[in-house]
């Protein structure tokens, strides 16, 4: 099973499938199809020509799934006894719903703080907008927290890490650098997500990467450039 995914420091979708195979123990093997590059398209269809030429596309033998959400449900079907969506099924259906809610919302957050690992950002106002997606993030987690993941004893939205949490790490990541304030129940909730061994994994190799695409969103100045380039 092979994994087509974009540079770690920039590709937040990547991260999303990446992070639920590392997390979960499935073997894959990584190939890395640089983003903002001639013959991108061409680099995917090379591997699976009947997918939409978009990272991260899942290749199984002659199956390519190639939207994030459908890599999800694949790797449900393929491997039941893995947990990637919660056992109990009130618990599963709001991680299905709160994942395809983030798959299709926070445009906002996601324009003005697109993903960068290699840098930092000082704390500032980033707008209504940006709140109104941070104050329905933050209550979405803390539903999931109280109603599901107490009770199940672990530290992610359902207790044991899943697709929901694989879902929004990179939101995780970006709340993260670019300093923005949650409350202490999402905070709690971030730390366990940076800390999981799979993500380390993943910034590791992130904050090595020789290639720096810029981001024309950000006109702020990094206070911090994590990577040796």
């Amino acid at each position: 099973m092979k994994l087509l995914i974009g540079n770690k420091c920039y590709s937040s979708w990547s991260l999303r499938a990446w992070l639920l195979l590392a997390a979960k123990e499935i073997s894959f093997e990584e190939v890395l199809v640089l983003l903002d590059e001639p013959g991108f398209k061409d680099a995917v269809h090379a591997h699976a020509p009947q997918s939409g030429g978009t990272v991260p596309t899942l290749v199984d033998g002659d199956v390519a799934v190639w939207e994030t959400l459908a890599i999800v449900e694949y790797l449900h079907e393929r491997f039941p006894e893995r947990g990637i969506w919660p056992s109990d099924a009130a618990a599963r259906a709001h991680a299905r719903a709160v994942s395809s809610e983030m798959h299709a919302s926070f445009q906002a957050l996601r324009g003005a703080c697109p993903m960068n690992l290699g840098k930092r950002y000082a704390t500032r106002d980033r707008g209504a907008d940006v709140t109104a997606n941070v104050t329905r993030i933050s209550a979405i987690w803390g539903e999931a927290r109280r109603r599901f993941g107490e009770a199940a004893g672990g530290p992610f939205l359902y207790g044991e890490f899943s697709a929901a949490d694989a879902m929004f790490a990179p939101v995780v990541a970006r709340l993260d650098t670019y300093a923005i304030p949650v409350d202490g129940v999402s905070a709690a909730y971030m730390r366990a997500v940076l800390g999981l061994p799979a993500y380390r994994q993943w910034l590791d190799a992130a904050l090595k990467e020789s290639w720096i695409v810029e981001h024309d969103e950000v006109d702020e100045p990094a206070i911090a450039n994590l990577r040796s380039v």
